[in-house]
């Protein structure tokens, strides 16, 4: 059966400022660094058969890390991974959003990607990984704001926690449908929050 393991790509500088990056290329800050080492060392006794990340700086350096790590090859490079376009709102914080455009910025047209938009590159890319790879186990990293809408219409359900950097999420092929193993899971980051 097909198996795909969904990664958020590890932290940001921008991650920490609180700045929205969306379809911008930042680079991942040490933190990140460190947790993609993390999961790959989680990750270096399954049997995954490769590795597809977004073609973002970030996205790609985690599914590096990893493939160092695992040894799990990385089989292409995809546009169709990259996070929501965010439009006007891409490399502003919070605060100047509400400058800006005030409380109500949310509700604006600012060029955000809807998930209609967003859902069918999803499955234009979900289409061709089945062509090529069905039957495998394949690694995906990509962004928050792409999986979250992902797995939300594939489950059908809502997710309780914000999505966290080098989270987990593996979910299996079931007849016409998919049934989730793990749900944002970081348990390889156990070591880095102990530390106040």
């Amino acid at each position: 059966m097909t198996t795909i393991g969904f990664i958020r790509h590890g932290t940001t500088e921008w991650n920490l400022a609180g700045r929205m990056q969306g379809q911008m290329d930042t680079p991942l800050a040490e933190v990140g660094r460190v947790q993609a080492g993390l999961l790959g060392e989680r990750l270096r006794g399954e049997p995954w058969d490769g590795i597809v990340t977004s073609d973002l700086m970030r996205a790609r350096e985690t599914a590096e890390r990893i493939a160092q790590a695992t040894g799990t090859p990385v089989l292409g490079v995809d546009a169709r991974l990259r996070e929501r376009a965010f439009g006007q709102l891409e490399g502003t914080t919070l605060d100047e959003r509400l400058a800006r455009w005030g409380e109500q910025w949310r509700q604006l047209d600012l060029g955000l990607e809807s998930d209609e938009l967003l859902l069918m590159r999803w499955q234009s890319f979900l289409s061709d990984l089945e062509r090529d790879h069905g039957g495998k186990r394949i690694l995906i990293v990509s962004h928050g704001g792409y999986i979250v809408p992902v797995i939300e219409s594939i489950g059908r359900l809502t997710l309780e926690s914000h999505l966290m950097n080098t989270s987990l999420t593996v979910m299996e092929r079931i007849d016409d449908g998919w049934r989730f193993r793990l749900l944002n899971c970081t348990a390889h980051l156990a070591s880095l929050k102990t530390s106040p």
